[in-house]
């Protein structure tokens, strides 16, 4: 086979002696709200058969629970019985049919479960679940480890290639390896040997069960990023145990769930932890994944390369483009819908329980709805002009072209992206520029024209528009002006003006800044001042800089140096708002606790219940909870008072008898919802 000119290493076959992967590929295990109803094997067969349709190597599913007391939920999936096995053959066969393979994967939650009757190798609450659970007796630990063995063969009788085993992240194995948690006496815990032997036990029965010719994935944690984690040494000898108790790849684990360490928000740079993959590999025989934060192909070829590892993991950028490896092997990654980690619509509704979909791509997960309207060209070929070229206009536009209509966008600016546009001027969501970047180059492929500095007006729309048959107004939002004494002075700036300025390097932060609003746009502007070196740069973050930040020692036990401070920022920010609240109203459940912690690192203050009097030039004048006023000393003063919709046009439409559609912030401003607005335009623009 000829190797691939892109990307040689990326599509060299990998030959494990009994079956071959057609490429480095892993789609990695992912919970999408599908796996927990025998009801939606068809909607999963058709969210896998997309991905195996666009090329990837091999999938891996979410998690399935060996046993009853093993699901994560109440309504938890699980592989126990013969209508498992019935319902998923379908689903196995369609995949095959690609040549990609598929392993389930077997995960027991332990003490992360969401349900009362819970269990653990020792009586120890977890941060993360309102219970606590009972202590496993050793006639259930030995239970437990069949329950994996004959989950296993049930994989196996319903076409699967293999199974992941789930020994990470702070799940049951992981609980039992970790003195953290195992606080056992008998043959299952105390020493590290007993520790490690709940973990081996499963792996050696599992493949007694299942025979020699029948992948078993080990994903094991090489860096806990807790307290009493386990040390490079001990992870090691648990590695070398497993390859000979019949591991067949190991998939790299990072970090507790409870750990206090972001490692897959958008702030982690890209590929951060393949060096933690690179030095476990070298000291054993057995394939190793790497993970976590590989979003192009460009990154992933380069782990390939460089040998830190023999598979690549990608999980959210399979969401975000199904058909990522399809575009890659055809040279084609500019035309790659980039994941850029913002969980918003993937972990943010699992842990929400609400089904998992993606913010830049809606179809994820609802592939049966989705794409063949998507395929299916509009019965009537139209005119259509998208009026703002934001989140929503842009992607309106994309959906008409696929739709067979002729499109034209508006933009009032020089640049597109909008709200995104702002986004990615702050350090860490760097890759909302590649959002960009897709939507852009798609619409000009399909045909659709984009015209810039074309301002639409209640003057110039008549003439203008009169050549199209529809409009999507997409004019987005504009911030919310405060009305308040000393507003006009010149040191108060709207967040808009402050970040532009701040990025073009107009602005330089003062030494004592007050932001008024304490939202997810007030923690985005706060980040953007702390980190104003990388704003100005436009450079991401380093490896180097994101591990000495949070404390990142892989030396160390547990990988973490948990008595290291963070330099305080010498810049001193204050936000505030009128009412009670945590700080980030608005962010993501899974990723607001790092940017509220990385706050509060940085020395920066929160006040609430503050009502705002007066602007000087000192600073602030509030009044606080308990009526007393109070200066904020600021040399400058921003707003991030929310924002208003910008949709004046609408009228001015509406007069004309224009047909017309409003989508996004130009329909509803309230806090910014990118994930909102880019459905809205997708279903409208599938209406037309």
């Amino acid at each position: 086979m000829a190797a691939n000119a892109y990307y040689p290493n990326l599509f060299a076959p990998l030959d494990l002696g009994f079956t071959t992967i057609k490429n480095r590929f892993v789609m990695g295990s992912m919970h999408t709200g599908l796996e927990d109803r025998l009801k939606n094997v068809e909607e999963l067969k058709e969210y896998f058969l997309e991905r195996a349709r666009g090329g990837v190597g091999l999938i891996i599913t979410g998690g399935y629970s060996p046993n009853f007391l093993g699901r994560l939920t109440p309504w938890g999936g699980s592989f126990t019985s013969s209508r498992s096995i019935r319902a998923h053959r379908s689903l196995t066969d369609a995949v095959h049919q690609t040549e990609s393979k598929i392993c389930l994967q077997l995960l027991h939650a332990g003490r992360y479960s969401f349900h009362p009757l819970l269990v653990a190798p020792s009586k120890i609450k977890s941060l993360i679940s309102p219970f606590t659970p009972f202590e496993m007796p050793s006639w259930l630990v030995n239970s437990t480890i069949n329950d994996f063995a004959d989950a296993a063969l049930n994989a196996k009788k319903a076409g699967y290639d293999g199974v992941e085993i789930m020994g990470s992240e702070g799940y049951l194995i992981h609980q039992f390896f970790s003195e953290r948690t195992n606080k056992r006496t008998d043959e299952w815990g105390g020493s590290l040997e007993k520790r490690m032997r709940f973990a081996t036990e499963i792996v050696s029965r599992t493949r007694a069960k299942v025979g020699p010719n029948f992948i078993l994935i080990f994903r094991i944690s090489l860096l806990d990023l807790v307290e009493k984690g386990a040390t490079f040494g001990e992870t090691l000898l648990f590695a070398k145990a497993l390859e000979k108790a019949g591991v067949t790849i190991f998939n790299s684990g990072i970090g507790w769930h409870e750990a206090r360490i972001p490692t897959i928000a958008s702030m982690v740079p890209r590929g951060a932890f393949s060096e933690i993959t690179s030095k476990f590999k070298k000291e054993l025989n057995t394939p190793f994944i790497a993970t976590n934060r590989i979003n192009t192909p460009e990154i992933a070829e380069g782990i390939l390369e460089r040998g830190e590892a023999d598979l690549v993991s990608l999980a959210r950028p399979f969401l975000a483009d199904a058909r990522f490896a399809e575009k890659a092997k055809a040279g084609q990654a500019e035309s790659i819908n980039t994941c850029i980690a913002c969980n918003q619509a993937c972990l943010d509704h699992i842990f929400g329980n609400k089904k998992a979909s993606c913010l830049v791509n809606p179809a994820a997960a609802e592939e049966s709805k989705w794409l063949p309207e998507l395929a299916q060209k509009s019965s009537k070929q139209r005119r259509v002009a998208v009026i703002g070229a934001g989140p929503a206009g842009l992607n309106a536009a994309l959906v008409l072209l696929k739709r067979g209509h002729l499109v034209t966008v508006f933009e009032k600016s020089a640049e597109l992206g909008g709200q995104f546009n702002l986004a990615s001027m702050v350090p860490g969501k760097e890759d909302y520029r590649e959002s960009i970047r897709y939507w852009k180059h798609e619409i000009e492929t399909l045909g659709g024209t984009i015209l810039y500095q074309q301002a639409i007006t209640d003057e110039n729309a008549g003439e203008s528009l009169a050549d199209f048959d529809h409009v999507i107004l997409s004019t987005g939002v504009k911030p919310r002006k405060v009305d308040l004494p000393g507003i006009e002075n010149p040191m108060v700036y709207s967040y808009e003006k402050y970040l532009r300025g701040l990025y073009d390097g107009s602005i330089k932060p003062a030494a004592n800044i007050a932001i008024i609003g304490s939202g997810g746009i007030a923690v985005d502007t706060a980040t953007a001042i702390l980190k104003h070196e990388h704003t100005l740069s436009h450079q991401p973050e380093t490896r180097e800089e994101y591990f000495n930040d949070w404390g990142i020692r892989p030396e160390l036990r547990g990988g973490l140096d948990t008595k290291y401070v963070p330099p305080r920022s010498p810049i001193k920010i204050t936000l505030l708002q009128r009412s009670e609240g945590a700080l980030g109203k608005g962010l993501g459940k899974t990723t607001a606790w790092a940017h509220r912690m990385f706050l509060k690192r940085s020395g920066v203050d929160h006040i609430k219940h503050a009502e705002y009097v007066e602007v000087t030039n000192e600073g602030l004048w509030i009044k606080n909870k308990q009526g007393e006023l109070k200066l904020i000393p600021a040399a400058q003063v921003i707003t991030c008072a929310g924002q208003v919709s910008e949709n004046a046009l609408a009228l001015s439409l509406q007069k004309n008898g224009k047909s017309f559609s409003i989508v996004g912030g130009a329909k509803l401003a309230g806090e910014l919802d990118a994930k909102r607005s880019i459905r809205e335009a997708w279903e409208a623009a599938i209406q037309i």
